[in-house]
Parts: structure tokens; C-alpha cells; sequence
């Protein structure tokens, strides 16, 4: 048989135990802790370590680490992602030992997370963003100072892939319950410092440095450590909160900013145009 046949055969045994089905369920729709899974399981550590391991060696779970913790989910930004979703999409649906789990851990994190309803000012950024980038996809994309994630959950549609990066582990643990309960498995969170981001060269499609310049003590660096992430073609949004009298600063600022790192910035846009709170601009190589 050939290495292809080798791996499917490898899943298939990874996946005959129903304790590792439920894993992998879990993982397909959020990133997970082994905490939180052996939380939701009702099994030891080192008996829910023990499976996880034997998903990672068949090839249908990743790992990474996010400050103290570590968090395992199904990857999708490798070589073998169509393969793995043709496999695991064989679950079903309406599994009742899937749901509970499921629920269980909406529970764990905050069951009333992200019900929120979305703002006019949310409705406003959503609108300027999608007018800014119409044209194509957003791709693979990255929200550099993301917050609790209200970008991910506005983006999220018009992503492949959405990874939120922030400094504060308060404001990720938050993100993870809204995003859970947004019922958004293509979004992930990481702890990052923008100077230094944890990620490989070329791997964003879309970047979005998410209010952090106006701040920030070098954001040159800043603009060139998103630069490195950025695949040829691809589009750096920066976004910062104004009002209508530090607009013209900010909007010089953003010019400097661009023009220091040799990239070609489109007018910025007010939102909303009326009384602006945010000022967005589109940046390319």
C-alpha cells in the first residue's frame, strides 16, 4: 500500500475508540485545553493525554501552546486538510454524545458568552470592511491585538482561516467562549507580542493591526513584523479609534506609518463618515 492508504488506515484505528471520536469532535470546533477535556469527558489526565496522543501521532489533532496552557484542535493551515475533513466529516451530526460534550463545554467557559447582538457600530466597521476588501477573500487571516474577538466573529464568514493574537490572556480566555458560542470553528486564538508574532513567514493573507499602532512605542517594527507574515499580494488593514478631532492626525500618521515601510496605502476610510470612531486603511506591497 502506499504512504496515502498507510495514513487512512492509521486514522481509521485512531478513531475506532468512541472516547477519541468525542476528542475529535470537541477539536473540530474549538481549540481545547486538556484541562477543559478532561473536564467535559469525565476522565483522568493522563487517560485523556493518552488519547490525544494517539490523535496527534494519526495525524487528526495539532497542538500549541498559549501561555501556561496547551490547547489541541483539528489543524486546517497544513498539507493534509482536504483529506482530514473528507474523514471527519463522516461524524454525525446528530450524535447525542457529541452535543453533550458540546454543551458542556459552552458551560465550562461561559455559557452566555457572544449572545450579544451586533451594534451599529459593529454594522458600520462590518460594512466598511467588506467594502474595503470586496474583491476577493480574505484568505487566511490575522487579527493582531484582537481582543475579545470582535473582528473574528465579523469576519469570520469571509475568512478560510481567522487567528486572533493578543498579549492579554483575560482577553482571550473571553474570546474563546464568544467564539464558541458564535459557532465559529475556523477562528483561533494565540498569545503573541506584536513585535515578535509566533507564525511562519508568508502565512497571512490578510493582516489586521487591530488599534495597537497608535500606541505603540516602535510601530515601524510593528508594520515590518506583519510585513513578514504577509503572502505576496496580500493586504494590511490598519485600524485605530478616533474622533472627528484627531482625525486628520491619525490619518497623517497612517500615511508615515505606510510610506516607512514601503507599502502602498488607499485613502482612509472615516466610520462611521458622519462622527468617526475608527479610522481604517488598506495597505499592499
Amino acid at each position: 500500500m502506499n504512504r496515502a492508504s498507510d495514513n487512512l488506515i492509521t486514522r481509521f484505528k485512531a478513531l475506532a475508540d468512541p472516547t477519541r471520536l468525542r476528542l475529535v469532535a470537541l477539536c473540530g470546533v474549538a481549540e481545547c485545553s486538556v484541562s477543559e477535556l478532561t473536564e467535559v469527558t469525565g476522565l483522568s489526565q493522563p487517560r485523556v493525554s493518552q488519547h490525544l496522543k494517539a490523535l496527534i501521532d494519526a495525524g487528526l489533532l495539532g497542538r500549541f501552546r498559549d501561555g501556561h496552557f496547551v490547547y489541541y484542535r483539528v489543524p486546517t493551515n497544513d498539507a493534509d486538510v482536504a483529506a482530514r475533513r473528507r474523514l471527519l466529516a463522516l461524524l454525525p451530526d446528530d450524535e447525542p454524545a457529541f452535543a453533550r460534550d458540546l454543551d458542556r463545554l459552552r458551560d465550562l467557559r461561559g455559557g452566555d458568552a457572544g449572545e450579544s447582538a451586533m451594534g451599529e457600530e459593529d454594522r458600520q466597521l462590518h460594512k466598511a470592511l467588506v467594502e474595503l476588501t470586496v474583491a476577493t477573500s480574505l484568505g487566511d487571516l490575522l487579527d493582531v491585538g484582537c481582543g475579545q474577538g470582535r473582528l473574528l466573529k465579523l469576519l469570520a464568514s469571509r475568512a478560510r482561516r481567522l487567528v486572533g493574537v493578543d498579549i492579554d490572556p483575560a482577553a482571550r480566555r473571553l474570546a474563546r467562549a464568544e467564539l464558541l458560542v458564535a459557532g465559529l470553528p475556523n477562528c483561533s486564538l494565540r498569545q503573541g507580542d506584536m513585535y515578535a508574532l509566533p507564525f511562519a513567514d508568508a502565512e497571512f493573507d490578510t493582516i489586521i493591526l487591530d488599534d495597537v499602532l497608535a500606541e505603540a512605542a516602535r510601530p515601524a517594527d510593528a508594520i515590518g513584523e506583519a510585513r513578514r507574515l504577509l503572502r505576496p499580494g496580500g493586504r494590511i488593514l490598519f485600524l485605530a479609534a478616533t474622533s472627528p478631532r484627531g482625525e486628520a492626525r491619525l490619518k497623517s500618521n497612517f500615511a508615515d506609518w505606510a510610506a516607512d515601510a514601503s507599502l502602498r496605502l488607499a485613502p482612509p476610510r472615516s466610520i462611521p463618515e458622519d462622527k468617526p470612531g475608527w479610522l481604517l486603511g488598506v495597505a499592499t506591497t
